[in-house]
């Protein structure tokens, strides 16, 4: 009798501002996928990885009940159902694994411009309007602040026209949505990202390497994402100067050149931007025959 494939589940925002980047990150991790836009499943083609395109919110629930191996989420979101499980007495039955550096913003407390604020003694006996009840209503303990949450399910902003609330909480990336609506941005509750989230249940030994590949996979890619690697030639003399030029460079490769016995080829990866500046540094070190190419992956 033939034994099912084992294939990972794995849960991402349907649409969002997660969305494109999550999926890409997965094909720049070698993963081909068949998709469609009225399709809530994709299907790996050349791994056993699906897959699950649902509401963010839903994310860490279906990972917590182990309908998904994985998921791909802000952390704001992970930290909500964690604190609304934990508001039930229930446990969160997930762990973070990983974190993604995109996606990234801030939950935070604004107030009409009008408004004075002086730290989180100001909210005391006021309203302020969310959809991070789990979130904020921690906050509001942590400070022994007495206000009252009014539950905002979109358009938070607008919660302060309507005479609903004194303040809103709600998540911010450039600010400009607050502006136009005369907010200011008060205080910061927490920082957040996208990360990677598993199941806390067994997932027996072939579906566990699976995942330390694709992991080590998202190491590779995002390890490198600001990475340039650099080829030059100089002097041997200046060797010393251009190690010290080269941006967060681990020891350079330094190979001899043909024909010559005072210069030499020097290879390095730059796990920082490599400006034009650095370049121009380089070259009145003595540098010339510069070439900078983009890293795309890469396993140390």
């Amino acid at each position: 009798m033939d034994i099912p494939e084992q294939r990972i589940q794995i849960a991402v925002q349907k649409t969002g501002r997660l969305t494109e980047h999550s999926i890409d990150l997965l094909e720049r991790c070698g993963l081909k996928i068949t998709k469609s836009r009225d399709q809530l499943i994709c299907y790996g083609e050349n791994m056993p990885i699906d897959l699950l395109l649902v509401r963010d919110d839903d994310i860490p629930g279906l990972v917590s009940e182990d309908v998904c191996d994985l998921g791909i989420v802000g952390l704001n979101i992970v930290e909500e159902k964690r604190l609304n499980l934990e508001s039930e007495g229930r446990e969160g039955l997930f762990k973070q694994i990983y974190e993604l550096d995109f996606g990234h913003c801030r939950l935070s407390l604004a107030a009409p411009e009008e408004r004075e604020y002086a730290g989180p003694e100001s909210l005391e006996n006021t309203r302020i309007a969310t959809s991070y009840v789990g979130i904020l209503n921690d906050y509001l303990k942590k400070n022994n602040i007495n206000a009252e949450t009014v539950y905002f399910s979109g358009a938070v902003e607008i919660a302060p026209k309507l005479g609903r609330a004194d303040y809103i909480c709600d998540l911010v990336s450039t600010g400009s949505t607050l502006k136009a609506n005369g907010l200011t941005e008060v205080d910061v509750l927490m920082d957040s990202e996208a990360v990677v989230i598993q199941t806390q249940a067994p997932l027996g030994d072939e579906k566990q390497a699976l995942v330390d590949k694709i992991l080590q996979r998202l190491d590779g890619v995002l390890q490198v994402r600001e990475s340039k690697y650099i080829m030059l030639h100089a002097p041997r003399s200046a060797l010393a100067e251009i190690r010290d030029l080269l941006p967060g460079s681990e020891a350079p490769t330094v190979l001899p050149l043909d024909g010559t016995d005072d210069k030499v080829a020097v290879h390095a990866v730059c796990r920082e931007n490599v400006f034009w500046e650095t370049l121009e540094n380089l070259k009145a070190a003595g540098a010339s025959s510069l070439l900078v190419l983009p890293v795309e992956k890469m396993l140390a």
